[in-house]
């Protein structure tokens, strides 16, 4: 049975992370594992006994779900996705630390590195992201760029999960009225398939004057969002994998939470 995957580390940025991927999970059926990447020389038994006393501590919290966990070794991204693989993962959940920006420790780089290695949706969310206001409104940005679509099935998804309203974001980064058509044309194939399944939608079409971050930061201003779901594409370099500009803009700047996907990931939260 696939299952949802949860970074965790104690810190209550993974703290929030669990309450969102249990909240998910309650809505989907699928029971979760909690995965911690411990150091050489860490207590592992102190650490295996505190995991499971929250596991319990949270436990009244499921419905007809359960929650495993496994404690591992290594660097965190390589376990993180190879755990998302065994256990035939459909999302990752991971947490960050406060307004400043990722922390540099568990989930800093390990984070974006874990973003660029999975094969499945990763979700970020800040510990400061406001829980008890439900995902109503969810941005999905569309451009010119050839993949900017394949997003929109897993933001459909969420917006079945949570009855959100999906508010589709035609980005003009041109003048150019090819560019402009090719946006034009993307968004009315979402909207066609968004209202093939009956999902609720608004479409907008913005003029990026500063960069597509900022403009789609705006605008989930605007609308008091609760999610952005974007893509990213790897950059290779001598010695690690990158993600791009966009999209590390986006983790780091974006106060809400935000769900990243590579164009060949194809798992979804659909049962």
């Amino acid at each position: 049975m696939s299952k949802i995957l949860v970074g965790f580390d104690f810190s209550s940025g993974s703290a929030k992370a669990v309450d969102l991927a249990i909240d998910i999970s309650n809505r989907v059926g699928f029971d979760l594992r909690l995965v911690y990447v411990k150091k050489e020389n860490d207590d592992e038994n102190a650490i295996r006994q505190e995991i499971e006393r929250r596991i319990e501590g949270v436990r009244p919290l499921f419905k007809g779900i359960d929650m495993d966990y496994v404690l591992c070794e290594g660097k965190v991204s390589q376990q993180l996705c190879q755990q998302a693989e065994e256990c035939d993962a459909t999302l990752i959940v991971v947490g960050s630390h406060g307004m400043s920006g990722f922390s540099k420790t568990f989930l800093g780089r390990n984070t974006y590195r874990t973003i660029a290695e999975s094969r499945v949706p990763v979700l970020t969310l800040r510990e400061d992201f406001n829980f008890n206001k439900n995902l109503e409104r969810i941005v999905v940005p569309i451009d010119s760029s050839p993949d900017t679509r394949q997003k929109v099935r897993t933001a459909a998804q969420f917006a079945k999960i949570f009855g959100s309203e999906l508010h589709i974001l035609g980005l003009y980064t041109s003048d150019n009225k090819t560019i402009k058509g090719i946006v034009d044309g993307y968004v009315r194939m979402v909207a066609s398939y968004l209202d093939r399944h009956e999902i609720k939608h608004i479409d907008k079409f913005v003029r990026v004057p500063k960069n597509l971050t900022t403009t789609t930061l705006e605008y989930a201003d605007q609308i008091n969002a609760d999610m952005i779901v974007i893509m990213t594409e790897q950059e290779s370099n001598l010695t690690s994998l990158l993600l791009g500009n966009y999209a590390q803009q986006m983790l780091t700047e974006s106060s809400r939470p935000v769900c990243t996907l590579r164009a060949e990931q194809v798992n979804g939260l659909a049962k």
